[in-house]
């Protein structure tokens, strides 16, 4: 295993404004009640049962609401991520809405903002 890196979620917004998935470990009702759009559900209780990389993925940025769960379980992220660069979003999703990034919240976390995730990150770098 890799070394694993925590990042900023302002790091994170660059990953992912550069290809990288978002990957939310929280349980379903969590994810359903808030999430980052566009990021990957994959419940840390499903882990084990199937892995969270797909084909195509090169960076895995995982995510809970508020680091403790990524940090306790890093090893194991990292393991099921195949040849991925797995990085942990400091904080979680609580430091993604304190750093002004966008959230969705709602019944079954489909209500999205106006204008998609890049879009919104994009903005944030210009």
């Amino acid at each position: 295993m890799s070394h694993v890196e925590i990042i900023s979620p302002e790091r994170a917004a660059e990953l992912v404004k550069d290809g990288a998935v978002l990957i939310d470990i929280r349980e379903t009702p969590e994810h359903a009640s808030e999430n980052i759009p566009g990021a990957r559900h994959h419940a840390l209780s499903q882990i084990d049962r199937r892995h969270p990389a797909r084909d195509g993925d090169t960076v895995l940025i995982f995510h809970c609401k508020s680091g403790m769960r990524t940090k306790m379980n890093a090893k194991r992220l990292a393991e099921c991520a195949g040849d991925c660069d797995v990085y942990l979003l400091g904080g979680g999703i609580e430091a993604w809405k304190r750093a002004g990034l966008p959230t969705s919240a709602g019944a079954g976390g489909n209500d999205r903002p106006q204008g998609g995730l890049l879009d919104r990150l994009a903005s944030l770098f210009r």
